[in-house]
């Protein structure tokens, strides 16, 4: 078996680990240092593409919408969401580690087909939670890709983003019937009844990893009452 290739490591800012990316021939992963099992890898990227296409589903052919992106990840998510938007629309991605934004500027990038050199594109370095703190209407849509979902894995702070308070700081930043649409590994009931009480329509979608197959990870679609 060919083996994986070490591209670079990260330190995740408070203590939340160091991250690897590797190379296997054109697969590429990365992983938590020390810890069993990936974070992503750019075979399996189906269930991200879906984030971005269910969460910007209604603000297709529109015109000067704006999108939020939480985690760069590799790209896909980014990708899409420029992909289900229209070419005056303007895409954020906020990351918090910035290795992660320089491996997608490199080699990793043509996995998602380098979506950081749209020009609709723009970077935030920093935790996503920052944007949040203004509570002023500002994105039609806010796509989080954060971790493992709503339950912090990498970044403990990350339990604060979905907070009822965070959860209501969200809402107040998004435009009348403004979608939150969020990632996660699994489904969970509390975050669901989480959602509700912060005011938003709550429904959920089960998406495939990879192409039909692989594992079943869930789309929470949050929409702005």
């Amino acid at each position: 078996m060919i083996p994986w290739t070490l591209l670079g490591s990260a330190n995740i800012p408070n203590n939340g680990g160091e991250l690897e990316l590797t190379q296997r021939e054109k697969e590429f992963s990365i992983h938590l240092k020390g810890v069993r099992g990936e974070l992503m890898n750019s075979r399996m990227h189906c269930s991200e593409l879906a984030l971005a296409k269910l969460g910007c589903a209604h603000i297709q052919g529109i015109e000067n919408t704006k999108v939020l992106v939480g985690g760069m990840g590799m790209g896909f998510t980014l990708a899409a969401a420029l992909n289900a938007t229209s070419k005056s629309s303007q895409v954020v991605v906020a990351e918090l580690v910035p290795e992660v934004i320089e491996w997608n500027k490199g080699p990793l990038g043509d996995c998602a087909g380098r979506p950081l050199y749209d020009h609709r594109t723009q970077v935030h370095v920093g935790d996503v939670a920052e944007l949040f703190k203004t509570k002023q209407a500002t994105y039609d849509v806010v796509l989080l890709d954060v971790d493992n979902g709503p339950e912090g894995f990498t970044h403990a702070d990350n339990n604060n983003l979905y907070s009822i308070e965070s959860l209501q700081a969200i809402r107040q930043t998004l435009h009348p019937n403004g979608m939150l649409a969020i990632w996660s590994a699994w489904n969970d009931p509390k975050f669901t009844t989480q959602l509700k009480k912060a005011r938003f329509k709550v429904q959920t979608q089960t998406v495939r990893a990879h192409k039909g197959k692989g594992s079943r990870h869930t789309i929470y679609l949050a929409q702005k009452s």
